[in-house]
């Protein structure tokens, strides 16, 4: 197939109609909105279709090269992409939304721009230097790599692996069993109830705190410290030792087939229990929450 390139300068459409396999994305300012749908509803629609709502500043190029869909400026490389500076990205700006098939590669790059990505199966991966990123009803791999953006997770099933210098990660009914996470000083809160594969959790923060909800009853060799922080622990079978300085929270859960690791330095850490779905609603805490003790847990 050959390759089509289309320069976009002002509001536009466009419907592909073979088939988008691989989707990149990069933006400075602005949207971006990536939908995996269905190929039959996207069939019914005439394809995988674009639609840049707004363009202010340099034009967006818009390649189609065999089933690749590049919608990018031209300056701005996926290679060494959060080390992009330049002082020209503030006089621009772009709304970009993308119905793509659910099986879909999605590649999204932000700079100052807010991204949501959701319904994709195929793999998943975010990079910005600044900017919110929301993740929805991802089944496939997801990483996500911020400077100073935050990363809110929902409902995300594949394995997840997110790096970041001061963003936030708040993971939210969270069905996958592997998460990965590690920051200099943004904060972490985790909500999991994983399904099918023993828990992989691994989390590593410098100065933020971290707040880890797993449901009852769970199978997790827990291995969980901070260095001068303090730290809460809902679970009767685990033990919290350390009276001064430096605080861990060891056990088993369960049958201890999964794995949940949790290090910060100065940053609070409290493990919470999810209660069964009957005893009503219970409200998710939020990172400045970290080193709160909620009603049944025990504090240090």
């Amino acid at each position: 197939m050959a390759e089509s390139t289309w320069e976009v300068a002002e509001p536009r459409k466009l419907t592909f109609d073979d088939p988008v396999t691989s989707l990149n994305v990069r933006v400075v300012n602005g949207t971006v909105n990536v939908v995996g749908t269905d190929e039959s509803v996207l069939n019914e629609q005439g394809g995988a279709h674009l639609e840049i709502s707004q363009v202010e500043g340099p034009p967006l190029i818009v390649t189609r090269d065999g089933s690749t869909l590049t919608i990018a400026y031209e300056d701005l490389p996926w290679k060494g992409f959060l080390n992009w500076l330049d002082r020209k990205g503030r006089h621009r700006s772009a709304v970009v939304s993308v119905a793509v098939p659910a099986g879909t590669e999605v590649e999204v790059g932000v700079v100052g721009a807010g991204a949501v990505v959701s319904g994709v199966r195929g793999r998943t991966d975010v990079r910005g230097v600044s900017g919110d990123t929301t993740l929805v009803g991802l089944s496939g791999a997801v990483r996500a790599d911020t400077v100073s953006g935050n990363v809110e997770a929902q409902a995300v099933t594949g394995e997840l692996r997110f790096h970041s210098v001061s963003g936030d990660l708040t993971v939210v009914e969270g069905a996958g069993s592997s998460v990965r996470a590690d920051s200099v000083s943004g904060d972490m809160v985790v909500d999991v109830d994983p399904t099918g594969e023993p828990t992989d959790i691994k989390l590593t923060t410098v100065s933020g705190g971290i707040a880890i909800r797993l449901p009852h009853p769970t199978d997790a060799r827990v291995e969980v410290n901070t260095a001068s922080g303090a730290v809460s622990n809902a679970f009767e079978d685990l033990r919290v030792s350390g009276q001064w300085g430096a605080h861990k929270i060891t056990g088993t859960l369960g049958a201890g087939t999964g794995t949940l690791k949790a290090t910060t330095v100065s940053g609070s850490i409290a493990l919470l229990r999810r209660p069964p779905a009957e005893d009503g609603p219970y409200d998710s805490p939020s990172p400045s929450r970290a080193g709160t003790a909620p009603s049944d847990t025990k504090e240090l």
